[in-house]
């Protein structure tokens, strides 16, 4: 039983720690790249919309890969992302490629969408192709810790978390030295 115990306050431990790590890198990097992480070389961006579900959940992070040369690298069917007028930034499906002398223009359109969008993008407009990876949810952490109350809440409750799960750790290592140090009852009387 001691030994079930033991495993379940290293895992704990470990969980924790991971934890508190993981958010002082998401506060990190958000903070670094002014906006959105990035990990191993893959932009992580926050899917704030349904125009792309059930492909991407709203609140999911997709991983981004950069594009070089989005002229000859993008082609149909493949989900990009893309700076539009105004600043924004979309992610959705390229449904056809249009090539025009030099020019390189694309057709996209929302997976959910009834229609295709009405700007063509701009190849040099192109961000990313989705890379494949999706984690669901995530992206309402990533978007709380763009705000500075945020980012310390983020990181402020695993430690917090981590801290009192210490300090229960030791209190329980004390008590099991002092029941140990105690003199055994012999049983016998004189």
């Amino acid at each position: 039983m001691k030994s079930i115990l033991k495993f379940i306050s290293n895992a704990l431990t470990g969980i924790l720690f991971l934890l508190l790590i993981t958010m002082t890198f998401i506060v990190i990097s958000t903070k670094a790249s002014g906006g959105e992480p990035q990990v191993f070389g893959y932009q992580l961006k926050t899917v704030l919309s349904g125009s792309m579900e059930p492909t991407f959940k709203t609140g999911s992070i997709i991983a981004v890969e950069k594009v070089e040369d989005a002229a000859t690298s993008v082609k149909k069917d493949d989900v990009i992302t893309f700076l539009q007028e105004g600043g924004s930034i979309v992610t959705h499906r390229v449904v056809e490629v249009i090539k025009n002398g030099e020019y390189t223009t694309y057709k996209t359109k929302g997976d959910n969408n009834k229609d295709m969008d009405t700007q063509p993008v701009l190849a040099e407009n192109v961000v990313g192709v989705y890379s494949g990876v999706t984690i669901p949810y995530l992206g309402y952490f990533i978007d709380f810790a763009k705000f500075g109350k945020g980012a310390a809440v983020l990181l402020i409750i695993p430690g917090i978390l981590l801290l009192g799960y210490s300090g229960l750790t030791i209190y329980q290592a004390i008590r099991e030295i002092d029941e140990n140090s105690k003199p055994q009852e012999s049983g016998k009387t004189v």
